[in-house]
């Protein structure tokens, strides 16, 4: 059972129309493996967070299978591994929907919200997803630090949080003030290509937590 969204009113429909393309992919896969969550993937965590992490999509195996962010693949291993070494989790991670795990102090959401082919979505699916992020970012009165998970979703934060891409460039613990005080720290995806090819180690992804542990504390 996929816990409820923690901000219901920002969600899209389970068979939200706006992407002709992530439709169609939505549509095979829901007849591929009718037993997989294949929709739309809600936000995670705590409404209450002061501090957001902005990904990029589902990934194929991982959320869009089990209908909770980062949980079942590779990625979310590293991510709730750390997540736990900070304190920021109640429960233990195992990879599925019913271990119990919940955030504390922090929230999931995706610049996506469907699966993308090959884990690309186009420069216009994130345009059009946006909104959906926006508002979900709105919906967070207590967030006043964001950690981006790769460009695509560091262009998108750096949008939703009211600052400007050329003075605001992507690079693996870059961190910039948006024009409200808000802080964005940038990361490398923890994605198991990035894992594997070593651009992005365990020590290296423990530092922007505790940059933003840091950012949290000096405000």
């Amino acid at each position: 059972m996929v816990p409820p969204s923690p901000l219901p009113d920002t969600e899209p429909s389970r068979d939200c129309p706006l992407c002709p393309r992530l439709v169609a992919l939505r549509a095979d896969l829901r007849a591929e493996h009718p037993d997989w969550w294949n929709a739309p993937v809600p936000a995670f965590g705590d409404p209450d967070a002061w501090l957001g992490i902005i990904g990029l999509a589902p990934g194929m195996k991982g959320a869009n299978r089990t209908g909770r962010p980062f949980t079942g693949d590779f990625a979310g291993d590293l991510l709730f591994a750390t997540l736990a070494k900070f304190g920021f989790t109640d429960g233990v991670y195992r990879g599925a929907v019913d271990d119990g795990l919940k955030l504390k102090g922090l929230i999931v959401v995706n610049s996506v919200k469907c699966l993308p082919p090959q884990n690309k979505p186009t420069p216009e699916e994130v345009r059009t997803c946006r909104p959906f992020a926006e508002a979900q970012v709105r919906a967070l009165p207590n967030a006043r630090v964001f950690i981006a998970l790769g460009q695509i979703a560091h262009q998108s934060a750096v949008k939703i949080l009211g600052g400007r891409l050329p003075k605001a460039r992507f690079g693996h613990l870059a961190r910039h003030r948006m024009p409200d005080g808000r802080i964005l720290i940038d990361s490398y995806h923890c994605s198991r290509y990035n894992q594997n090819t070593g651009r992005l180690t365990a020590e290296m992804f423990e530092a922007v937590f505790a940059q933003a542990i840091v950012d949290r504390d000096a405000a």
